[in-house]
């Protein structure tokens, strides 16, 4: 059964040279049955290990390459699957210690423990970011990855700065990290061949005016958590006033994964509306106004161990009535298996990521 699950996801790659091919082939046949073992332990002999770092290091080959099988596998899930199909968005961090960050790439700068002099001591964390577009049907069936990005900061050192010079949304969305976003919807719309059909979900981060747009552009839609309160109709209120004065429609049970992962169910409070919502004042003259549907989902009651549950979506897709916005909040409630996707792959790959990335 690996074996087969091997062929299915090799076959679509191609590193313009068939040893690499078949390399590849052994390679994941033999992480699959010891995965979260280190190579020399997973290829059992020395010959194997020493194939699988020429393999590595090969110029030839690169994460796209990696992955090309694996998108033209989803895409062939994904056209057997009939409706619409949820995109996961979310990004992730693959952090290491090491005494040459500069190795693998930095990440951030954390603080660690308070020192004698009463300074908390700062250490830097390296290694690689991960943005993914992950794929499931409405059932929660996982498809599989349709877009994989992986980088260090390093390209966007600077920008935090320019940030405290101009007005954030004024900042070119090419020189932001933000631009993960756009181009992981545009690949999974061109992998997938069906934008109608996709509906991308993202949490705050993805509450960005210039992704409404090009969801508009590729005909496809999305669902996303909002954070920011945006200019709304005449451009003299705003999205949540027009939501204050809009009366719920009814309530709703859901259930949702926690910090730890923990099952839990909460009773909210729902009201929807229809609006039109402005680009950022900076951007006006570049993007046009969206005609876009708002959700809020208040909890009820909630309990005192943890925070309460406030979901502001906003979505390119019809919510005409209650049962339509109760459909919208059970599809966001489905985002966190992208989270699920994240430590199942941190888990069972870290000893073998970690001795690839010295």
């Amino acid at each position: 059964m690996g074996q087969d699950w091997v062929k299915q996801e090799t076959a679509g790659c191609d590193f313009g040279d068939e040893r690499l091919n078949k390399r590849l082939s052994a390679m994941l046949g033999a992480l699959a049955e010891r995965p979260g073992k280190s190579l020399p332990t997973a290829f059992q002999d020395w010959s194997s290990t020493k194939a699988a770092y020429r393999f590595f290091a090969n110029e030839a080959v690169s994460e796209d390459k990696i992955l090309e099988g694996h998108f033209a596998a989803t895409a062939q899930r994904f056209e057997a699957a009939t409706g619409p199909i949820l995109i996961l968005q979310d990004t992730t961090e693959f952090s290491f210690t090491r005494a040459s960050p500069e190795k693998i790439g930095f990440t951030k700068v954390s603080t660690g423990a308070r020192e004698k002099t009463g300074r908390f001591r700062l250490h830097t964390l390296c290694g690689l970011l991960m943005h993914a577009s992950l794929a499931i049907t409405p059932e929660g069936l996982p498809l599989c990855l349709t877009a994989a990005k992986y980088w260090s900061r390093n390209k966007f050192k600077g920008t935090a700065a320019l940030k405290r010079k101009i007005n954030p949304t004024r900042v070119p969305i090419e020189q932001k990290e933000s631009m993960r976003w756009l181009d992981s919807l545009r690949h999974s719309c061109a992998l997938t061949g069906a934008p109608e059909r996709c509906v991308h979900v993202g949490d705050r981060e993805s509450d960005i005016y210039e992704l409404y747009c090009l969801a508009d552009e590729l005909e496809t839609n999305f669902l996303v958590r909002s954070c920011v309160d945006r200019l709304a109709e005449d451009g003299h209120t705003t999205i949540a006033q027009i939501m204050a004065a809009t009366q719920p429609s009814g309530d709703h049970t859901i259930q949702f994964r926690d910090g730890n992962g923990k099952l839990q169910e909460a009773r909210l409070s729902v009201r929807y509306a229809t609006m039109t919502v402005r680009p950022p004042i900076g951007k006006q003259k570049k993007y046009k106004r969206q005609q876009l549907q708002i959700i809020h989902a208040e909890e009820i009651d909630p309990p005192e161990d943890r925070a309460p549950i406030l979901w502001k979506l906003i979505t390119n897709l019809p919510v005409c009535s209650h049962d339509e916005a109760i459909a919208k909040l059970d599809w966001y409630a489905l985002r966190w298996k992208i989270e699920t996707f994240f430590r199942t792959l941190k888990t069972g790959c870290s000893t073998t990521l970690a001795e690839n990335l010295e």
